[in-house]
């Protein structure tokens, strides 16, 4: 059924007031706070229809109503006015990210500041590995058999690794294994190295072919077949500050779920460059997990190296939340860029 524009305007007021009030909406309630320009009994039968549509629910006998999770995507698909942030609002995120010394800081700041915007729950993925190209690799040595291998990725993300050489290496021969693999890799995507890193081999001289393949091995578990991810979460206190019908009653799922690491890539990962997503309930795809997440991807100019974002119930906020969401990604994408 299609529904025409005054039941799209009821329904986004009962979201509207939903949202603010934490309490099912009554016809009454709506007449008096907004102006349908229609009696109680008109908004009583829209809601009917709204009801029948699985747009709206009645939590319980002589209650109100309350959005669905397809009401609020019907809500958040055509009723949503993206509300750009204020003046204060965007200062407000200059200020907290200022003087930023490191990745690091960068992410921590970066899950605070949006834990703290939205009232939800934030997470904040690290630049992805297998999203990085190398900037720069040093070797550091620790005595005459042993270097410290370290990467930096063009996100300013650092790796190191010890190499067990298979033999003494004079300082000058070190110097030449860091030129040589930084000419060969210095810029290249991760996952474009393996081949780079096998020349290296085969293109060394004989008397050093021995030391270069030492090297080549843990590079390659350096910049290869380093598979995890790394997540900031920040907010969690913020899950106790709704009422009694966020979540179904009961907050165990989403603690649980915030305890996995690959639950939480999956809501805030994958997404395409310059794009807001919202995920509704089940839209989310996982089991008995009653929340709403906005994620957006992250990076230095069109390039996505991390995703971040924030959950919370599906009573939420989404034009703040989606604008908060958005605004911080771009902020951090132009930090990146900058350094």
């Amino acid at each position: 059924m299609s529904l025409d524009d005054r039941k799209l305007e009821v329904l986004r007021a009962i979201v509207e007031d939903y949202v603010e009030t934490r309490e099912p909406v009554g016809s009454k309630a709506l007449v008096e706070r907004h102006q349908l320009g229609v009696s109680s009994a008109t908004v009583r039968n829209d809601m009917a229809v709204l009801e029948e549509e699985g747009y709206i629910r009645q939590p319980h006998t002589s209650a109100g109503r309350v959005p669905t999770d397809a009401g609020y995507r019907l809500f958040v698909d055509r009723l949503t006015r993206i509300k750009p942030l204020s003046p204060a609002e965007r200062r407000a995120i200059e200020r907290f990210m200022v003087g930023v010394v490191d990745l690091d800081d960068v992410v921590h700041r970066t899950v605070r500041l949006l834990a703290q915007l939205t009232r939800q729950v934030a997470v904040v993925q690290y630049p992805s590995l297998s999203r990085s190209s190398v900037r720069h690799l040093e070797l550091v040595p620790i005595s005459t058999t042993r270097l410290t291998l370290v990467m930096i990725t063009d996100t300013g993300r650092v790796e190191q690794r010890l190499v067990e050489m298979p033999a003494p290496v004079e300082p000058g021969d070190v110097w030449e294994l860091r030129r040589k693999c930084n000419e060969k890799l210095a810029g290249q995507k991760l996952a474009d190295t393996p081949l780079l890193v096998q020349k290296l081999v085969e293109e060394s001289a004989p008397e050093r072919r021995g030391d270069m393949a030492c090297l080549a091995s843990v590079l390659l578990e350096t910049l290869v077949e380093r598979s995890e991810e790394r997540l900031a979460l920040a907010g969690t206190a913020n899950l106790t500050r709704g009422g009694v019908l966020d979540f179904q009653g009961t907050l165990r799922p989403v603690l649980e779920a915030l305890e996995e690491e690959v639950i939480l890539l999956k809501l805030i990962g994958d997404l395409e460059p310059s794009t807001t997503r919202v995920r509704i309930g089940d839209e989310n795809q996982i089991d008995n997990l009653p929340v709403s997440v906005v994620s957006s991807g992250y990076g230095p100019g069109a390039t996505i190296v991390g995703g971040l974002g924030v959950l919370g119930p599906t009573r939420m906020d989404y034009p703040g939340t989606i604008a908060t969401v958005r605004a911080v990604a771009r902020y951090v994408g132009d930090l990146l860029a900058q350094n």
